[in-house]
């Protein structure tokens, strides 16, 4: 091997364990908040919960973008730091068209759906049909042809779903009364592979944070009216300091840091391989059980476990390669 062909495989593996510490710092942060956001509902309406930190999520996306356009970052390259906030391209009419069908789709219906599929079924169901999302992002890539996806990746894919089954199947009852609630993550699933796959040509022009960000300003000016009813109804009084500081960790942790880094990521490795870090979520969500409620860890939930992360790992291989073409 020539020492330019080692140096090649030393960047890439310098660009891999980046990427791969900031998708488990977004898999702690999205795998952590799920308890926040669950207290947080016994005192405060889902739907109203969600609608505030959207709306401040969104007031700090604005507010660095506005930054940024003063700062001096004319002229650096799009994969610095500086890249994933500033957006040296004008948005286009054509951009402002595609951010709007994010905004309905991605942050809107996402969301809604989301928040209204957890309320209507168990916890276990929510984690497993939540982890479908990289095998329908896969399977849309792979209709579509934008990447190039090898047996490993779909070996991993796999056994990262049967590790999320073991991991939590055992409280997995389909149908009955929590039908409606199945389905309506399911459809949450399917909105944020739409999401996914639709911000590619975006990411292209403009940054992580710039796609993210005016998204979700657009999402929330259409979410924000759908659920006035539910803001209406909380007794806001009544709602405590607690309930207040979850709001403002889920907006800034979950919604601006997390999908800062799954965008910086999706735009780096591609969607195929970001998506299925979204598998080691519910792993998090487990252990923070096991380390602040108590619950019991057993055999079973660790070779899950086990399995999610070698699923994660396989898909991953293909970006060590220096020549993958």
């Amino acid at each position: 091997m020539t020492l330019f062909a080692v140096s090649r495989v030393l960047l890439a593996s310098r660009r891999l364990a980046r990427i791969d510490v900031l998708l488990l710092l977004m898999t702690l942060i999205w795998g952590t908040n799920y308890a926040i956001v669950k207290h947080a509902f016994r005192q405060i309406d889902p739907q109203a919960f969600n609608a505030l930190r959207m709306i401040i999520a969104s007031t700090v996306f604005l507010s660095i973008l506005a930054a940024t356009r003063r700062g001096p970052h004319a002229g650096r390259a799009q994969g610095t730091i500086a890249g994933i906030f500033y957006t040296p391209s004008p948005v286009t009419g054509r951009d402002w068209l595609r951010l709007a069908g994010l905004g309905l789709v991605g942050h809107c219906l996402y969301q809604y759906s989301f928040v209204a599929g957890l309320a209507g079924t168990s916890v276990a169901n929510a984690a497993l049909i939540a982890a479908s999302s990289p095998v329908l992002i896969a399977l849309a890539i792979a209709a579509m042809g934008e990447e190039r996806l090898g047996i490993g990746h779909w070996l991993g894919a796999l056994l990262s779903l049967v590790g999320i089954y073991l991991v939590v199947g055992r409280g997995m009852r389909v149908g009955g009364s929590t039908l409606r609630g199945d389905l309506t993550m399911f459809a949450a699933m399917c909105c944020w592979a739409v999401y996914t796959l639709g911000s590619r040509p975006l990411m292209t022009r403009h940054s992580p944070v710039a796609v993210t960000g005016l998204s979700m300003a657009i999402g929330t000016v259409l979410y924000v009216p759908a659920v006035l009813p539910h803001l209406r109804s909380v007794a806001w009084r009544t709602v405590t300091p607690g309930t207040w500081v979850a709001i403002v960790y889920s907006a800034l942790f979950a919604l601006c840091v997390g999908y800062t880094i799954w965008y910086a990521a999706v735009r780096e490795i591609g969607s195929a391989r970001t998506s299925v870090y979204s598998n080691l979520v519910p792993l998090v969500a487990l252990g923070a059980a096991v380390l602040f409620l108590g619950e019991p860890m057993e055999l079973r939930k660790l070779a899950g476990a086990a399995a999610v992360l070698v699923g994660v790992a396989l898909t991953r291989v293909r970006t060590l390669n220096p020549n993958p073409e």
